[in-house]
């Protein structure tokens, strides 16, 4: 086999993009599906962050494109050095756009010039016009290819280039609009865009840039929202608490740090809640950055010092030994958002996605800001002060009880060599990526479950009824109830400080229960459980619901099994005026090992949903609304939505 230079492909213009998709979106999935589009947004909230944006309107069009405005200065049209215009060079060359330097954006959320060049490579059909210069020009591309030339137009035609009869234009003295249609050949399985997702991404960003609006439109639901906060992210921190019980005001910093090696502007806002869980948020440059950073880091540094620095200044750590708080006890009850803005060409993040920020000067300004700010919070509100440091030192004694009890239930336990449950009917596999576990509703429907298993792979292990709503519980309470501890040594990864995802046993966790109310319940009380004190079950995708079926048709001879109302219709519809039985199944524990199976058990023919974490804020408001103490949310909650609700398989 040779190998010379004949044998090196050169990738021209965006063709690195088609054929690598992944290396700049991250992925082809409806995840990768929905960055392209964050990627066109965070392009007008660059323009909103210096002050030149107010307004940003995003339609999703019925022909399946999407449509991103702003009233900002508008892309430059005149003629780059290239001797293409630098509408085109932007659009259509990698490493090309305005944030390599200084100029142009202090602080960007783009892709350092890939952006919008990367969803136009991905993009069946772009167009893209400018108004600017007192002029209005556009330009149409296929596949990162320009299809026209930059073409300067008036604002009579310019209406007829317009996607949507929805939206006209911005009145004002620039704009960019932005068209683009979503490739089929590079998002084979996903090819149309998710208006909560969309939703969800505009009010984030309206929640980061106090006084900028968002104006959303879906031209085939006729759905709308519009986005405007006056306090950018203190109202973010009221927002994620808004279901819990804050226990004093919002704490609110920002400065910016110049004498470090790369300037760093800073805002962190904080409040305590009455909740055991954390929620905290961090942002660059506008991008959730989901897998924290540096800026976090020196977040989290910070906090802790102060927190403990004023709790022995003030002699409240006397009944602990050693005097130790850990981070977990720091963190019970706090929301907090940490924003850092940086000069877009200095920024660097983990992976082209960037969800991880590395600048090691956004830890240093973050903890001198945290340190300086909170210092002088709690000198000058000692009220507040207190409160605080009481929740604290709450949590900590909690998670000591929690340790000895874990240290009686699990650690003793391993040690001594605690035997499985008794109730877990234990697969032959000992691979878990060959494993598989059915948590199963009641005692008959495990019966079944254990008689009609591959025992190969297949592990049962049947619950007692409703368990524990761990949303109310701390760590202590939840591992002495029964059901919960048999769950925690079947999966054997450990709960708390000892868990450890190597150690899980199975890498499919199915939850199979009825399909009625109390089946429902107990899922619910179950993801409940996972959510909180087991996601990564969740974020490596070994979570699973069971679908089983709701009817079973006999026909000629042969059942049908059919999991849906609407399915149901459906079928006999195919069947009009002909002889059946029809069977509606209450419970699991109706089935036969032989149907449940083949229905539901049975690799080849069973329906699984995977449970994932698709906006971890709204994930957690809705465990908090359901399951949490206040009752009037859930209450407007489950009028507004029972009839809404569907089963999507």
């Amino acid at each position: 086999m040779t190998y010379t230079a004949k044998d090196i492909t050169v990738l021209e213009g965006l063709e690195p993009v088609r054929k690598r998709p992944g290396m700049y979106i991250g992925s082809t999935d409806e995840k990768g599906l929905h960055h392209i589009f964050t990627e066109i947004i965070d392009n007008s909230v660059d323009e909103a962050i210096p002050g030149f944006a107010k307004n940003i309107w995003v339609t999703l069009n019925q022909d399946g494109s999407a449509t991103v405005t702003d009233d900002g200065r508008g892309i430059p049209i005149d003629k780059h050095k290239s001797g293409l215009s630098a509408l085109e060079v932007s659009m259509t060359k990698l490493h090309a756009g305005g944030k390599f330097g200084s100029s142009a954006y202090q602080a960007s959320a783009g892709l350092h010039g890939v952006g919008a060049s990367a969803v136009n490579a991905l993009s069946s059909f772009m167009r893209v016009i400018v108004k600017r210069d007192g002029k209005i020009v556009y330009q149409d591309y296929e596949r990162g290819k320009a299809k026209t030339k930059v073409t300067e137009t008036n604002q009579i035609q310019l209406i007829k280039l317009l996607a949507d009869d929805h939206f006209k234009y911005p009145n004002s003295d620039s704009f960019t609009i932005s068209t683009f249609i979503p490739d089929t050949q590079i998002f084979k399985k996903h090819e149309s865009f998710n208006f909560t997702t969309v939703k969800n991404l505009c009010r984030e960003r309206a929640f980061l840039i106090a006084k900028l609006a968002f104006h959303l439109y879906d031209s085939a639901t006729k759905e709308e929202c519009h986005f405007y906060f006056d306090g950018g992210i203190k109202s973010l921190v009221r927002h994620l608490n808004k279901n819990k019980k804050p226990l004093h005001p919002i704490i609110y910093f920002s400065k910016q740090i110049d004498d470090l090696e790369i300037p760093v502007g800073v805002e962190v806002a904080l409040q305590y809640n009455d909740s055991f869980n954390e929620t905290v948020q961090s942002f660059a440059n506008v991008i959730n950055t989901g897998d924290g950073g540096t800026h976090l880091t020196g977040f989290k540094m910070a906090l802790s010092r102060i927190v403990k620095d004023y709790a022995e200044k003030n002699n409240l750590l006397k009944d602990f030994k050693n005097n130790i708080l850990v981070s977990d006890d720091l963190r019970e009850g706090l929301t907090a958002v940490v924003f850092v803005k940086m000069p877009s060409n200095n920024i660097q993040f983990e992976s082209q996605t960037k969800t991880k920020l590395n600048n090691p000067e956004a830890q240093s300004a973050v903890f001198s800001v945290v340190k300086e700010g909170l210092t002088a919070y709690f000198e000058e509100h000692p009220n507040e002060a207190k409160t605080i440091l009481d929740k604290i030192l709450l949590a900590a004694r909690a998670r000591l009880a929690a340790r000895a009890a874990k240290d009686a239930v699990i650690r003793k336990g391993a040690l001594e060599g605690m035997t499985l449950p008794g109730t877990l009917a234990d697969c032959q596999e000992k691979r878990p990526q060959n494993s598989e576990l059915y948590i199963v509703e009641g005692p008959s429907a495990g019966g079944s479950a254990k008689q009609g298993r591959d025992r190969k792979f297949q592990a049962i292990l049947p619950l007692g009824g409703k368990i524990l709503n761990t949303e109310k519980a701390r760590l202590d309470k939840i591992i002495q109830f029964q059901e919960l501890k048999n769950l925690i040594i079947a999966l054997g990864m450990g709960i708390g400080e000892t868990i450890d995802p190597n150690k899980l046993r199975y890498h499919r966790v199915i939850i199979m229960c009825d399909a009625d109310v109390d089946g429902e319940h107990i899922t619910t009380l179950l993801l409940t459980f996972f959510y909180r004190h087991l996601q990564p079950i969740i974020d490596h995708g070994f979570l699973y619901i069971a679908l089983p079926p709701l009817y079973k048709i006999n026909h000629n001879k042969i059942d049908k099994y059919v999991y849906s109302d609407a399915e149901l219709a459906e079928y006999l519809e195919t069947i009009k005026n002909q002889k059946y039985t029809l069977q509606r199944y209450k419970g699991l524990g109706e089935m036969n090992p032989e149907q449940l199976w083949s229905t539901t058990m049975n690799p080849e023919t069973r329906i699984l949903k995977q449970v994932n974490i698709a906006d971890a804020v709204q994930a957690n408001e809705v465990f908090i609304m359901l399951m949490g103490d206040e009752v009037p949310p859930r209450k407007r909650f489950i009028q507004t939505h029972a009839k809404m609700a569907t089963l999507d398989i």
